[in-house]
């Protein structure tokens, strides 16, 4: 068995719709090593895309894991409940930003966490219109795709989208729209679009994902809570991939200081077993009937106790600490990369704790994103034994999502062959 053979089976048996970024299969991983089948061994800076921060298999996780399917493996919540998603929702409660009482429900997906959330804003409010933002990524359901503020590839070919959901610019200082223009598009939309009175929520990224790990300042996110608090309007922030001590924080809203009236979760909640869910007001969350929330697998039993160890793993091994210290590492490499003449041209650095990216740029006066160029090192550095993800409207955005739990030797090996990658990308530049 080998990369190619597993290949070739997948063309037959897989339906091209479900792409992949690498060619390469997995046989087995440890923490944020990975080997494929053939024996190559590859340091992991995507994380399963960004689902763990924990690692791959941390002891832990895989301890309570163990000690569960040894109980029972489903029941049904709706129908025989279990103790593992109370005492989940009670330490989400808790740790949720900000003094209103919580409430939490749990699903399987990030996508039905999405549409959850929107379900109860709708309920709670009597409202309908729902904000989201250009760039950003929700899901692949109709609904969310619908909210996802990206065409291709997620939107090509399944339209028509849900009714009563607009789309307001992102901030991108470097792409020329500033936290000024964002708030005056909302302001438009009310008076163009939809009345702010039948606006059921508002809901952003903190960091966009997919969309290219822009920033939400904190001052943009306590405009959007001021102007949500206005109109009547829910704030949901999305945190699916920028939860669980990723950014610094156990969640990005943290840093911006404002109390969200949902949070999705989903990701690194439970360090790579299938779970996502729905943090709320609790007056909120309640506005649904019973039985109008809820699905066959949400809130698995091996899911719940899988995130109970992750949120241990992030205490006791102080994970928000390190990812500043992780991500302050990286930018420092990227920005001395970007200072020399042998590499791509790197234009934008980011990051918030450890969600770190930077973009590859061309052009007479490298002011024009190269894709590319951003493809190519991403082939590069797969060949080099590094696992990097792109993403971001332009496609030329490069995401850094190495397990919180690497050691500081791994971190620097990574970056070496980061290094590696992009000094034969300009060689190959440069030979064209």
């Amino acid at each position: 068995m080998n990369n190619k053979s597993l290949q070739a089976r997948r063309d037959n048996a897989v339906p091209r719709g479900v792409a992949t970024a690498t060619n390469v299969f997995a046989d087995r991983a440890e923490n944020a090593e990975l080997w494929d089948v053939e024996g190559n061994r590859y340091i992991d800076f995507a994380g399963g895309i960004a689902v763990l921060n924990t690692g791959h298999r941390h002891p832990k996780v895989i301890q309570r894991v163990q000690e569960q399917m040894e109980r029972y493996t489903h029941t049904a919540y709706q129908v025989i409940p279990y103790e593992p998603y109370v005492a989940l929702a009670e330490r989400l409660n808790d740790l949720a930003p900000g003094s209103t009482p919580k409430k939490t429900v749990f699903l399987t997906t990030g996508a039905e966490a999405v549409e959850n959330a929107i379900k109860v804003a709708r309920a709670h409010t009597g409202r309908s219109g729902v904000i989201a933002f250009s760039g950003g990524f929700h899901g692949r359901t109709h609904y969310t795709m619908g909210l996802t503020g990206k065409v291709a590839p997620y939107k090509v070919g399944f339209g028509p989208f849900p009714a009563e959901i607009f789309h307001a610019p992102y901030p991108m200082v470097n792409h020329g729209v500033s936290e000024e223009d964002s708030l005056k598009a909302i302001h438009k939309l009310f008076k163009a679009d939809i009345a702010p009175e039948t606006v059921a929520a508002i809901i952003i990224e903190p960091v966009q994902g997919e969309g290219g790990f822009y920033i939400a300042s904190p001052s943009f996110m306590q405009a959007l809570r001021a102007l949500c608090d206005e109109h009547g309007i829910l704030l949901i922030a999305d945190e699916i991939q920028t939860g669980f001590a990723r950014t610094g924080r156990t969640f990005a809203v943290e840093h911006a200081g404002i109390e969200p009236d949902m949070i999705t979760i989903a990701k690194s909640l439970s360090g790579g077993f299938p779970l996502s869910g729905v943090i709320g007001k609790a007056h909120i969350m309640d506005a649904p009937q019973p039985g109008g929330l809820g699905g066959t697998f949400g809130g698995s039993p091996i899911g719940c106790v899988a995130a109970l160890a992750v949120l241990d793993v992030i205490e006791e091994e102080k994970l928000n600490e390190k990812a500043e210290q992780q991500g302050a590492e990286m930018v420092e490499r990227i920005n001395q990369f970007k200072a020399r003449t042998d590499m791509p041209a790197i234009g934008d650095v980011r990051r918030l704790g450890a969600m770190v990216a930077f973009e590859l740029m061309t052009g007479p006066d490298d002011s024009e994103p190269d894709a590319d160029m951003t493809k190519l090192l991403c082939t590069k550095a797969l060949a080099n034994g590094l696992i990097l993800l792109s993403c971001g409207a332009f496609g030329n955005t490069v995401r850094i999502l190495l397990p919180l739990t690497a050691s500081k030797d791994l971190l620097e090996e990574g970056l070496s062959l980061l290094e590696t990658s992009l000094m034969q990308c300009a060689e190959r530049s440069q030979a064209a």
